[in-house]
C-alpha cells in the first residue's frame, strides 16, 4: 500500500504567503501516515497578470515557496510533489513545473507543463498561457516510494496520448496537479481524470486549486483520487483548502491492465 494525501490550496499572490498557506496541510497529512503528499498547480504563487507574475518569479533554486516545502520535506521525511511552481527560465518566460522532491529534501525530478491553456471562455474569461510560459518538451516517469509516477500539468489532462505514453513507459500512478476554471471544473473534470484513470489502468492524483484568488481568478477544487477501474476512492466535494487521503493497493494496476489490456493493443493506422 501507499498512503498518499492531495493537498487542495487557494493559493495566494506571494511566495512567502502560499509558503505559510500550505505548509501546515502538509503537516497535517504527514501526520495522518501520508508517504507521498501532492499539492497543486500554481503551490507557490497564482498571478494572471504578466507583469506582476515576472516581478515576483525568481529561478527554482531561490523560490521561497519552493525551498521552504524542500526542507519541510526533509524535516517530515516524506515525498512531496510541489504540483507546479511558477518560475522564471532563460529568456523572457516563465515555467509552470512539476517538482518531485525527495524524503531528504532533494529534487528528485521535474517536469514542465507540456501543454499551455490557450483559450476565450464563454464567461468572458481569457487565457494566454502561452504568452508567459514556455512549454516543456518531454515526458517525465519518477519514482517515488518504490512507485512509479507519470508527471503532467492540468491541461494536459486534455491530451490523453500523454498518459497512455506515461502508463506504457511503467507509470502506475498519474498525477494531474491542477487550477481548473469553475466552468471547465464543472463541466469536465471529473469525467476526464476518470477517463485517464480507465484508459491507462493507473491511479490518477489530481490536486486541485479552489475557490476565488488575489489575482481575481476562480478555480474549481474538487480534488480527487481515482483508482484503475476508473472509480473514484477519495474526492473533495468542495473548493476549499484541505488535506485528502487515501491508501493505494497497487496490485490493482496490474489487475485493470491484465483485465483489459489495451495498452499492449496499439495498431498503426492511416490519418483520414
Amino acid at each position: 500500500m501507499l498512503e498518499v494525501a492531495l493537498i487542495q490550496l487557494r493559493t495566494p499572490a506571494t511566495q512567502a504567503a502560499a509558503l505559510d498557506h500550505a505548509a501546515p496541510l502538509v503537516l497535517q497529512a504527514a501526520a495522518a501516515g501520508a508517504r507521498l503528499i501532492v499539492t497543486p498547480e500554481g503551490t507557490n504563487l497564482l498571478q494572471r497578470d504578466r507583469a506582476a507574475l515576472f516581478a515576483a518569479i525568481t529561478p527554482l533554486e531561490d523560490d521561497v515557496c519552493v525551498s521552504g516545502l524542500r526542507r519541510l520535506a526533509d524535516e517530515l521525511n516524506v515525498w512531496l510533489l510541489i504540483g507546479s511552481a511558477m518560475v522564471r527560465r532563460e529568456g523572457d518566460k516563465a515555467a509552470n513545473r512539476s517538482v518531485l522532491v525527495d524524503p531528504s529534501g532533494r529534487i528528485a525530478a521535474t517536469y514542465d507543463k507540456v501543454h499551455l491553456f490557450d483559450v476565450d471562455l464563454a464567461g468572458g474569461e481569457r487565457y494566454r498561457e502561452s504568452a508567459t510560459f514556455a512549454p516543456g518538451d518531454h515526458a517525465t516517469i519518477a519514482e517515488a516510494e518504490g512507485v512509479r509516477l507519470g508527471l503532467s500539468v492540468c491541461y494536459d489532462l486534455r491530451f490523453p496520448a500523454l498518459y497512455r505514453a506515461l502508463a506504457q513507459a511503467g507509470a502506475e500512478v498519474l498525477t494531474v496537479p491542477a487550477a481548473f476554471t469553475r466552468p471547465t471544473g464543472a463541466a469536465h473534470w471529473q469525467v476526464l481524470l476518470r477517463a485517464r484513470a480507465i484508459e491507462t489502468g493507473a491511479f490518477v492524483l489530481a490536486a486541485a486549486q479552489g475557490g476565488a484568488h488575489e489575482d481575481g481568478r476562480a478555480t474549481w477544487g474538487r480534488s480527487l483520487i481515482a483508482a484503475p477501474w476508473g472509480e473514484i476512492i477519495a474526492i473533495a466535494d468542495h473548493d476549499n483548502p484541505c488535506v485528502l487521503r487515501a491508501s493505494l493497493d497497487l496490485s490493482k494496476v496490474v489487475r485493470a491492465r491484465a483485465s483489459i489490456p489495451a495498452l499492449q493493443h496499439d495498431r498503426a493506422f492511416a490519418a483520414p
